[in-house]
């Protein structure tokens, strides 16, 4: 009964091309705009590593002086990386399954092909336990070591892009490269690397949706040759004059991560109270602050990746599918209404209200069907014309298969929903009087 109801429906749609046409073009506008902004948000705020997310945490310490200090106050006003010493300290006390320190890095790389001359590329100088941590896919090669972190080797990771741009095909593994002046021999070549939002690298970095990092070099390796940081660092004073200065001063100016283990929060939290604790006793930490965790999603929501703006603009377009609907519910209470005869026949024949009610709703869903498919194509092209605004929301403008499968949902259910009204006046029409006026 139900493919003979929806036979009828698409007979009916025939009769009519330009109301239908109408109606059609009408949902497919409303579904695209709110698809493709829902898109982009749903991108945005996406989990980027769903299976781990909640055991990747960013700890943040207030190491900042009491003067100015408000207790209490908003702790998105507080620091959002680590000093040196902070940093090197955790790393050190071997919490968690894993850690890693995060530093920005503005290099020239001077190619050993004459045909290419010196450039400036931007990675970061993390440890060992980076790649594993973040599940960083290789081409060739792999990581350094931990004994490459001890050590402060010069070795480096490059970016699949970086690579081909320097070695074309060939495997790079084993060659020697020139990064800030210095001979670091290439461990590893990363596949294409995408994740989006770039969640371990937001504060300081190319932005939680720009391009990934050019090459990676040891934490230690940066330090020991005094490299000059990229990214942003934050003083309550000047710090000592030179780089050693720096290492000591409070300025916050790296990012850091640990791994833990299923269940490991609290023993995480633990260790950074009692640590704050021992820092305290040495005269750091006046504030007295508390120590925070941050997972994941946690972190994307303290640094507001998904601002209100955003999501301003999602409630806007679902409030301009609405208005969609209410023209939908318009042009079919007019097509339906035209059709009164047809129904009080079909009812005095012996068809009941609840057929009427099914035969005109898979009538609206064919609408909504129809509707889909034009807001689809709407959608891909609303998503490109995005994409072309910049580098960074190419990133983001794209369908996966869940905002596919919305997206025909949605447009039926919008249609089934503005058919509703319509389809309810249609089963009201009383038989007798319809065949008095034939």
């Amino acid at each position: 009964m139900w493919l003979y109801y929806f036979q009828l429906g698409l007979r009916s749609l025939r009769r009519n091309p330009a109301l239908t046409a109408l109606m059609v073009l009408t949902l497919a506008v409303g579904v695209a705009a709110s698809v493709a902004t829902l898109t982009v948000l749903h991108v945005m705020g996406g989990d980027p590593m769903p299976h781990k997310s909640a055991r990747l945490f960013v700890p943040l310490l207030d190491n900042g002086p009491l003067q100015g200090y408000t207790p209490g106050g908003d702790p998105r006003q507080r620091d959002r990386q680590l000093s040196y010493r902070d940093a090197s300290n955790l790393l050190r006390g071997g919490q968690g399954e894993r850690r890693t320190a995060i530093i920005g890095v503005a290099a020239a790389v001077a190619p050993a092909r004459p045909d290419l001359a010196p450039f400036a590329a931007y990675g970061v100088a993390p440890t060992s336990d980076f790649f594993a941590m973040f599940e960083a896919p290789f081409r060739h090669g792999q990581g350094w070591s931990p004994a490459d972190d001890a050590a402060g080797a010069d070795v480096v990771v490059l970016s699949a892009a970086l690579a081909e741009k320097l070695y074309g095909t060939a495997n790079p593994v084993g060659q020697r490269l020139s990064i800030m002046g210095f001979a670091y021999q290439v461990s590893g070549v990363l596949a294409p690397w995408q994740v989006v939002p770039r969640f371990h690298r937001i504060v300081g970095g190319r932005g939680a949706f720009g391009e990934e990092e050019d090459f990676f070099i040891p934490f230690a390796s940066m330090v020991r040759h005094q490299s000059e940081h990229y990214g942003s660092t934050n003083c309550n004073g000047p710090p000592t004059p030179g780089y050693q200065g720096l290492l000591d001063s409070e300025c916050t100016w790296i990012q850091f991560w640990f791994e833990s283990a299923p269940g490991g929060r609290a023993a995480l939290q633990a260790y950074l109270d009692n640590y704050a604790d021992e820092q305290r006793r040495l005269g750091r930490l006046p504030r007295h602050a508390p120590n925070r965790l941050y997972n994941v999603m946690e972190w994307l929501e303290f640094l507001k990746v998904v601002g209100n703006d955003n999501r301003l603009s999602a409630w806007l377009a679902f409030g301009f599918l609405l208005l969609c609907l209410v023209n939908a519910i318009g042009l079919l209470l007019a097509k339906f209404s035209v059709r009164a005869a047809e129904v009080g026949i079909r009812r005095a024949l012996g068809a009941s209200r609840r057929e009427i009610f099914r035969q005109f709703l898979v009538e609206t869903g064919v609408v909504g069907l129809a509707g889909g498919a034009l807001g689809l194509l709407l959608a891909f092209g609303a998503l490109a014309l995005i994409a072309r605004q910049s580098k960074e929301l190419t990133v983001v403008a794209h369908m996966d298969w869940a905002m596919l499968a919305a997206t025909f949902a949605l447009a039926v259910a919008a249609a089934v929903l503005a058919g509703l009204l319509p389809t309810w006046r249609a089963c009201q029409v009383t038989p007798a009087l319809q065949l008095k006026s034939q």
